[in-house]
């Protein structure tokens, strides 16, 4: 019966293989470990390296600021979804100024980041004047609905004012609720408001008020652009 060829120097290799490898090998996760860290610092760390009012960013206001609060909040992309009940990618888009979220959206990411859309969309204005000058304010548009600021956000603020401006056809992406009260004040056209269940049109010169708590939205059911003059407290928007 013919005889296998010996297996030792093959082995020999194999154990001198093993010795480079492990010493190798430990460096590399040594390494890695030592530059992990504190995963949430670092996210914060990343944070304070953006300007939040840098307007030269990918998205512009919204998209960077959206990115600080994400970040200085600790939550990464996943969660912030998940607490705003969005999608991942739509979060991601609208940092790198890729896609405009709905008013109800961005709604819902503002509070999951405990923050109003104001401090989302504007710079603060802690030195303003009491005057806002026609064709100066500052607006922000989302899907056939922009806001015309008529109160510049300040840390601490308690009043929010905004003309809604909506055109034909367009409504506010479902129902929101939050804490607070509002009124509105009908300047042009002819909107459906909706408080809960119940659906109210109301024209020009036609007021309305309700608690925020109670889930309202509004769509526009007339021919020509609808104007609102929308006042709430505390500053949601």
């Amino acid at each position: 019966m013919p005889q296998r060829p010996p297996i030792r120097a093959t082995c020999s290799w194999v154990s001198r293989r093993s010795r480079t490898l492990s010493r190798h090998w430990p460096t590399r996760n040594n390494n890695r470990r030592q530059g992990q860290g504190d995963p949430l610092k670092t996210i914060r760390a990343r944070a304070l390296a953006l300007d939040p009012n840098d307007r030269k960013g990918p998205a512009g206001t919204l998209g960077v600021r959206l990115r600080h609060a994400r970040l200085v909040a600790g939550y990464t992309l996943l969660e912030l979804a998940r607490k705003a009940e969005c999608s991942e990618s739509l979060i991601s888009k609208v940092e790198r100024g890729l896609a405009t979220p709905s008013l109800a959206t961005l709604h819902r990411l503002a509070v999951a980041l405990d923050t109003n859309i104001a401090a989302l969309t504007t710079e603060d204005a802690p030195n303003a004047g009491p005057i806002l000058r026609a064709g100066e304010r500052p607006v922000i548009k989302a899907g056939g609905i922009a806001l015309e600021r008529l109160v510049l956000p300040k840390r601490g603020g308690l009043l929010q004012a905004n003309i809604h401006i909506v055109e034909p056809g367009k409504a506010s992406d479902g129902q929101i609720e939050h804490t607070g009260e509002e009124i509105g004040y009908v300047l042009e056209g002819t909107v459906e408001l909706q408080l809960g269940d119940e659906r109210y049109v109301v024209q020009p010169g036609d007021a309305f008020t309700f608690p925020s708590h109670v889930p309202h939205g509004y769509r526009n059911i007339g021919e020509d652009v609808a104007r609102i003059l929308w006042v709430n407290s505390p500053a949601t928007f």
